[in-house]
């Protein structure tokens, strides 16, 4: 039954993400190209938002669905890798047309030249899994 919640919810964010146009390639080309606010305005949004929730979850000792208490770990600061993380993340956005989640919602809309992209995405993140224990963090 779970899920067909997971399914329900994540639908609904493909149609929202969809709809705002979140996942359109020329959206992203403009915010790459400084000519739109569109794009900023929702990640700007999304930002906010979770500041606003993880804040909230920290200090009202909130309990997951499943009774269980949310710790978010305080974790390490390091300017070079945010900074190299961040670059590569970008880069591969800006290369790619669409980052991690509109990835799919794009396959789905039947735009299949961007199934290439996510075979990259997943491929890389299998490398990054094989490769993490000896990588520096």
């Amino acid at each position: 039954m779970k899920s067909v919640l997971y399914i329900i919810v994540g639908t609904f964010l493909g149609v929202i993400l969809y709809k705002s146009e979140a996942a359109s390639w020329f959206r992203i080309y403009e915010m790459f190209q400084f000519d739109s606010f569109h794009m900023y305005g929702i990640i700007g949004s999304a930002l906010a938002v979770g500041i606003v929730l993880v804040q909230w979850i920290k200090r009202s000792k909130v309990k997951s669905f499943f009774g269980e208490s949310i710790r978010i770990e305080e974790k390490e600061r390091s300017f070079t890798r945010y900074i190299l993380g961040g670059t590569l993340f970008g880069l591969g956005w800006a290369l790619g047309g669409a980052c991690p989640g509109p990835m799919y919602i794009l396959v789905g809309a039947g735009y299949w030249p961007i199934f290439i992209v996510l075979v990259g995405a997943v491929l890389g993140v299998f490398i990054y899994g094989i490769l993490r224990d000896k990588l520096p963090h």
